[in-house]
């Protein structure tokens, strides 16, 4: 049961971060057209899921900890099932080329930001 505690405290926490900073983002873009919110917690939440997965590994986190924070925070914070939606909006009203874009920057710049937030625990875990 203290592990759904700690995974509930992480996704709430995850959840209300998601909603502040996607809708900061969205507004600083001043666009309707493209969902740049979304976009922005996918590769915020892949560079802190890089830099807190390598982190939690090196110095051996208990598991109530990952769970709180892999699982809970980062699990709820990113939104790929928002991502899935936009997408599809974006199909069925014929915006096939921003569809792309939106798919292709999601996955390049999610997997860049995974990889730079390894890279940057292994710099400050030297």
């Amino acid at each position: 049961m203290y592990k759904a505690i700690c995974i509930g405290v992480g996704g709430f926490i995850g959840a209300v971060l998601r909603y502040l900073i996607s809708g900061y983002i969205q507004n600083l873009s001043n666009s309707i057209s493209f969902p740049y919110g979304t976009l922005g917690v996918n590769i915020l939440g892949c560079l802190m899921i890089g830099l807190f997965s390598h982190i939690i590994e090196r110095i051996g986190i208990g598991i109530e900890f990952r769970l709180l924070i892999i699982i809970g925070l980062l699990g709820s914070f990113t939104t790929y099932s928002t991502f899935a939606n936009e997408t599809m909006n974006l199909l069925e009203n014929k915006r096939i080329l921003i569809a792309l874009i939106n798919i292709n920057a999601h996955i390049l710049l999610g997997l860049s930001a995974v990889f730079i937030g390894q890279m940057i625990a292994s710099l400050l875990w030297r």
